[in-house]
Formats: C-alpha cells, structure tokens, sequence
C-alpha cells in the first residue's frame, strides 16, 4: 500500500498567512481542514517516524489487544498501524477531542479501512474521560506536550494500567535541552526547516505565538524519568532530530 500522505490530498496550510490576532492555537476545523499539509511541512522525518513507529508496534502487538493512538487528529498513524499490522483480531482505536479532527479521520477509514476494526471516541486527554484497556500498543504523536503538566503523571499511570505486560507505548515530542545556547540554535534550525517548505517567517512567528501558551515542552531526561516513574521499566529514547524526540517505554509486569 503507498504510504498514508499519499492518499488523501492536503489542503495547503495558510493559516498564518491571514491578518488577524493570534490566539491560543486550537484544534479546530480550520486547523483539521490543512493538518495534513501541516504535519507533513512542519514535523521532521514526519514520513520516516511513522515506518519507525509501524515497525515497533508489529513487535509488540498481541492477539485480541487494542492498539490506542491518543490524540489521533485525522488518522494518519492509525492507517499506518493498519498497514503495518495485519492481524485481524486487533482493534484500533483514535481518540481526540476535536470532533473536526474524529470527523476527518472517518471520513479517511470509511473509505480505505472498511475492513479493519476500529472505533473514534471523543476524549480529552487533561481530563482523561476515555477508557483504555486490553492494549497491547499506544502511541501518543506530539500531543503530550498539550497536556497540562499537572496531569501528565497520571495520564502515563492510565496508559500503563491499560496495557497488557509487554506492552509499549511510543512518545513522540518537542523537546527542551539544558543549554540555553543549544535550545536558540535548535529552534533556529527547526524554523529554517519550515522556510524550506514554504512558511513565511510571519507565518512561523505567528503560530509560535499561538502555541506558547499551550504547547509546554519537557527535557529529555525529564520525559524519560516520568515514563519510569509511571512504571515503565525498559525506556529509551528512539529518535531525536534537534529540539525533537521520540521515546519508548515497555511494561514489563
């Protein structure tokens, strides 16, 4: 099967490019309408971590699990999964509180994953008002930096208790590093990366305007230390590309 970008045509992102006020940036459906295109010109090796992430969830996965991608927004890592995994007795499951997001995602699986098992279910992820269970893999693709740091603990504790033993979870985030220095470097090459694929440096400063209030980013060494604080025994961080890292953390009881 051609990879998930492929099949289905992104609008292109021009939300920055408007004369407006910035706000908090929100998964709405003006953001769900150009996520693809977004994901794809503004997230590194975008293509390259969802083979990685394909890869690690057909080892793990077990007969009859549940594999959850939270924070799913319109599907793409779940169609990759499907690829991926072709054992029938899986079920894949999206959760997201955008419901402009969910209804992307249907649209994408009524038409390439009739066959497969699945179900979306509206959920937040601060308030943790979704069931998780029987699963043998969860993947979570830059959305844990969007939870409050206050319930970040307890939202790793959920998936944990969730899992099956010998189950994994794949984190995927912004990072921070200890030196000041480094950091300004890392997200002046990360923007020089969105100047490659067409952003405008008003388009970049704009919408890092309106994620400073909702995207708070963690070191590495604090990200690892929460996924082993939560339980997780066997934890490493798999990828990291500048001031972006992807981490792995199995259960092992």
């Amino acid at each position: 099967m051609p990879r998930t970008k492929k099949r289905v045509a992104a609008r292109k992102d021009k939300i920055f490019s408007k004369k407006m006020k910035v706000g908090d940036f929100n998964f709405n459906k003006e953001v769900s309408d150009v996520f693809d295109d977004m994901l794809e010109r503004s997230v590194p090796f975008y293509s390259e971590l969802q083979d990685i992430m394909a890869e690690i969830a057909s080892y793990f996965i077990q007969k009859n699990s549940n594999i959850y991608d939270l924070g799913c927004s319109t599907g793409n890592t779940l169609l990759s999964l499907m690829d991926a995994i072709k054992e029938p007795s899986v079920k894949f499951i999206g959760v997201d509180y955008s419901p402009s997001m969910l209804e992307k995602t249907k649209i994408k699986f009524d038409s390439i994953a009739k066959k497969r098992r699945y179900s979306l279910l509206e959920g937040d992820l601060n308030k943790m008002n979704f069931e998780l269970s029987n699963a043998s893999v969860v993947v979570m693709n830059w959305t844990f930096q969007f939870v409050r740091p206050l319930y970040r603990h307890k939202l790793l504790k959920k998936i944990y208790d969730g899992l099956r033993k010998n189950g994994v979870i794949i984190l995927c985030e912004k990072v921070l590093v200890d030196s000041s220095l480094l950091n300004r470097l890392y997200i002046e090459l990360y923007y020089n990366f969105k100047k490659k694929r067409g952003y405008s440096e008003l388009e970049i400063a704009k919408k890092r305007e309106a994620l400073e209030n909702v995207l708070i980013p963690y070191r590495v060494d604090e990200n690892m230390q929460l996924l082993k604080s939560s339980g997780f025994k066997d934890v490493d961080m798999l990828f990291k590309w500048y001031n972006w890292a992807s981490f792995v953390g199995i259960k092992k009881k």
